[in-house]
């Protein structure tokens, strides 16, 4: 499942997956937010967390979040990727030559300083 977090500047996007995510969880929840924000800002900060609950995505879920991110590619201003699985990190840090604003990844045990990143100026 995709929650969207609260308590952050209307330009950052963030969400927290736990369990396992699926394409209707970025359909229902992450597509609308990223819309939303595009609508009020030409850049968009996305804070993106995976919970110790995580369980994987559905290949649905993994071509969602590309195409999404893909989709609004020139738009990311900054993207914080807060997790211990090994996986998604080495993922972010392959397709991070494609994204023209800053991406960094946190471990779990840093998600305050994420949040703090994600919102400073």
């Amino acid at each position: 499942m995709i929650e969207q977090l609260s308590n952050f500047p209307e330009n950052v996007v963030a969400i927290v997956c736990k369990g396992r995510v699926t394409k209707a969880d970025y359909d229902a929840v992450l597509a609308p937010a990223v819309r939303d924000a595009l609508e009020k800002h030409d850049k968009v900060r996305i804070y993106y967390e995976i919970a110790p609950d995580f369980s994987g995505f559905d290949p649905g879920a993994m071509w969602e979040d590309f195409r999404v991110g893909m989709e609004h590619l020139t738009r990311w201003e900054r993207v914080a990727l807060v997790t211990d699985v090994e996986w998604i990190k080495h993922t972010m840090q392959f397709f991070s030559f494609m994204m023209p604003g800053d991406m960094k990844a946190f471990p779990t045990a840093q998600a305050d300083q994420a949040r703090d990143w994600i919102v400073a100026q």
